[in-house]
C-alpha cells in the first residue's frame, strides 16, 4: 500500500495566520494587564492616602516596545521603590548607627531640602542647641531654649528679659519604628497574572470575528 501526502498551501497559510493571531492576542492581552496592574497599584497608593506624586511613580512598559509577539510581556514598577516599598512591607526601622531614630515636631519645621529635618540641620539653621531630656516613661525628647514664632516653630528669642521664652520639644527619640503596612502590592500583582489567560483567549476570539460570523 503506498500513501501519498500532499500539503495544501492553505493550510500553511492557515498555520500562519493562527501565529500572527496568536501573536497580537498575547501582546494585547500583557498590555491590558500591565495597564490594569498599574492602574491598580496607583488606585491604592492613593486610596491610602499617599498621594497623587507617589502615586504617579507607578509606571509601566510593553515588550516588544514595537510589534507583536507570543513572548510579548509587560513590566511595571515605581520610580520611587524605597518609599513605595516601605509602605507595602511595614519594616523596622532602626538607626544606622544603633542609636536613636529623631522623629520632628512641629516646632522643628520643614527641611530646605523636602521632607523630614535631621537636628543637625536644625541647629545649623535656626542657631539654636539642642538639649537632650531622658524621659524614663515614653520617648526622650531633644529640646531648644528660645520663643516660638506664629507658625508654632522654635527660633532664636530676641528678648533681653527673657519674655515668651520657652524651653520647646523639637524631635522625639526613639529607638526604632515600626512602619504600618499600608499597600497590598502583590495582592493586584497576582490579580493581574491570574487574569492574563483569559484576555488571552478574548482577544484571540475577539480578533477572529467578523459581522458575519467567525473567518
Amino acid at each position: 500500500m503506498k500513501l501519498k501526502l500532499d500539503i495544501d498551501p492553505d493550510i500553511v497559510a492557515m498555520m500562519a495566520a493562527e501565529i500572527a493571531a496568536g501573536e497580537r492576542a498575547v501582546t494585547a492581552a500583557m498590555r491590558e494587564a500591565g495597564t490594569g496592574l498599574k492602574t491598580a497599584w496607583r488606585l491604592q497608593i492613593t486610596g491610602a492616602g499617599l498621594g497623587p506624586r507617589l502615586a504617579n511613580s507607578i509606571r509601566s512598559q510593553n515588550f516588544p516596545r514595537s510589534g507583536e509577539s507570543l513572548d510579548a510581556a509587560a513590566l511595571v514598577w515605581s520610580k520611587a521603590p524605597v518609599i513605595v516599598g516601605g509602605h507595602d512591607t511595614g519594616p523596622l526601622i532602626r538607626s544606622k548607627n544603633g542609636f536613636w531614630l529623631a522623629i520632628p515636631l512641629p516646632a522643628a519645621g520643614k527641611s530646605l531640602r523636602g521632607g523630614r529635618i535631621t537636628p543637625g540641620e536644625w541647629e545649623r539653621r535656626r542657631g539654636l542647641r539642642l538639649r537632650f531630656v531622658y524621659r524614663r516613661t515614653g520617648p526622650s525628647l531633644l529640646v531648644a531654649e528660645g520663643r516660638l514664632n506664629t507658625k508654632g516653630q522654635a527660633v532664636v528669642s530676641r528678648s533681653k528679659t527673657g519674655r515668651g521664652k520657652v524651653t520647646a520639644p523639637i524631635f522625639l527619640l526613639v529607638p526604632q519604628v515600626k512602619l504600618p503596612k499600608r499597600l497590598d502590592l502583590a495582592r493586584d500583582a497576582d490579580r493581574a497574572l491570574d487574569s492574563v489567560p483569559g484576555l488571552i483567549v478574548a482577544n484571540w476570539v475577539e480578533r477572529q470575528m467578523t459581522p458575519f460570523g467567525v473567518t
